[in-house]
């Protein structure tokens, strides 16, 4: 048996840039253990499989080392397959999640994922480690999908050298530094060893936290972001309620066939 695969790089428009995700369609869904061995294998922050259903498209995401609840880019990156390699003529698409509902449209100015809002609360259960991990003391540690630090300015974020060996150590799937921009509304970066991941490129489920957060403190809806990975990406984020949409665009980097011919 085999499976096709394709190679997005997400939230960029030049290939090598923004997070690059593996997405693999299937008719029926393989065994867990598969799915986590191909993700594994592939050794990119996310692989994402999905089925398609009567109501849209179910969806799961995996690291090289467990299976997480949201992904932001590798959602993206399967919107874009959908759209543009699957033959279908609607412009809104369905995924089924952990997460619930999310949903994709396609746009000029590229694909707009709905996503819900993460709230975020004071949490100080494991600021030792994250301060021993980022090399500071923060001041104030909030908690929703990730942990969240807010810095003095842009520079800071940048310079950060976390000691990925101790943040292994963390609860959560990751811990996110973020401050205002100097160029855009506010910068970021993502840090989540535990799951496989030293530093991720972009974090699209990150914004369900950070854009709801900056909005608030900017005191506006419409938001620029940019996460200063090495590769770098960019993201559009609009504060609507309880969701969060996140507009990016993305490259295709490369389509395969995974065999399967033999795995048990």
């Amino acid at each position: 048996m085999k499976t096709v695969i394709y190679q997005v790089d997400a939230f960029t428009t030049q290939m090598f840039g923004g997070n690059p995700a593996a997405v693999c369609p299937l008719a029926d869904w393989l065994d867990d253990s598969l799915m986590q061995s191909i993700a594994y294998e592939n050794n990119l922050s996310e692989t994402a499989f999905f089925v398609k259903k009567n109501d849209g498209y179910h969806i799961r995401w995996f690291t090289p080392l467990a299976e997480v609840d949201l992904c932001g880019h590798a959602t993206l990156a399967s919107a874009f397959v959908i759209f543009n390699y699957l033959d279908i003529e609607e412009q809104q698409i369905t995924f089924h999640s952990n997460s619930g509902t999310l949903k994709a449209m396609n746009a000029a100015d590229g694909i707009t994922l709905d996503f819900p809002v993460c709230v975020l609360n004071d949490d100080d259960t494991e600021k030792d480690i994250i301060s021993r991990g980022l090399g500071f003391a923060p001041v104030k540690v909030f908690s929703g999908i990730d942990y969240v630090v807010v810095m003095p300015t842009e520079s800071d974020v940048r310079r950060c050298q976390p000691d990925f060996g101790v943040l292994k150590g963390l609860a959560t799937r990751g811990v996110v530094i973020t401050a205002v921009g100097e160029d855009c509304d506010f910068v970021s970066r993502f840090f989540a060893p535990n799951i496989g991941i030293d530093e991720d490129p972009v974090t699209g489920s990150a914004h369900c936290m950070l854009a709801p957060y900056w909005s608030e403190k900017l005191g506006r809806k419409r938001l620029n972001a940019k996460q200063l990975s090495k590769r770098g990406g960019t993201l559009l984020c609009t504060v609507r309620g309880d969701r969060v949409l996140i507009t990016g665009q993305a490259v295709l980097y490369m389509i395969g066939e995974i065999n399967l011919c033999g795995v048990n």
